[in-house]
């Protein structure tokens, strides 16, 4: 028996999926790779200006070394805990409208000033100011 043999057909090979496939490929790592750039945090710090003001003679002054150690009108507390904070707040404290100033190093830990803002706050003033420095201009 002698089967006819069938006439071979050319094989044709469709790009466009493999195409299509490559392209979305592509927008993807492009997009992925743009949300690396913004794993870095920048921060422009304020620089102080304005007019100097006269020291009030009436204000509580909390001074914070750059080891974080309090001082609250020129007297130096015996520890760094809060409750000794508000303690000689509250102590140095005349009148509600009274000023506080804080004055910290500025290699201060940010945790001493931000204790020294949250006693203030709890006892209830609301006159707050911290020194600074002119820069040079």
């Amino acid at each position: 028996m002698q089967f006819k043999r069938q006439a071979r057909r050319e094989l044709d090979v469709n790009l466009t999926p493999l195409i299509d496939v490559v392209f979305l490929l592509l927008i993807f790592f492009m997009v992925s790779t743009t949300f690396t750039d913004k794993t870095q945090l920048t921060i422009d710090l304020p620089k102080a200006s304005g007019d100097i003001q006269i020291k009030d003679s009436q204000a509580i002054e909390v001074v914070i070394n750059d080891q974080g150690e309090y001082a609250v009108n020129g007297q130096r507390l015996i520890n760094d805990h809060f409750a000794t904070l508000k303690s000689a707040i509250s102590q140095a404290r005349q009148d509600q409208q009274q000023s506080f100033v804080i004055t910290a190093d500025a290699k201060a830990p940010h945790q001493a000033v931000v204790m020294a803002m949250d006693a203030a706050g709890q006892l209830g003033i609301s006159n707050l100011s911290v020194t600074t420095i002119r820069p040079d201009e």
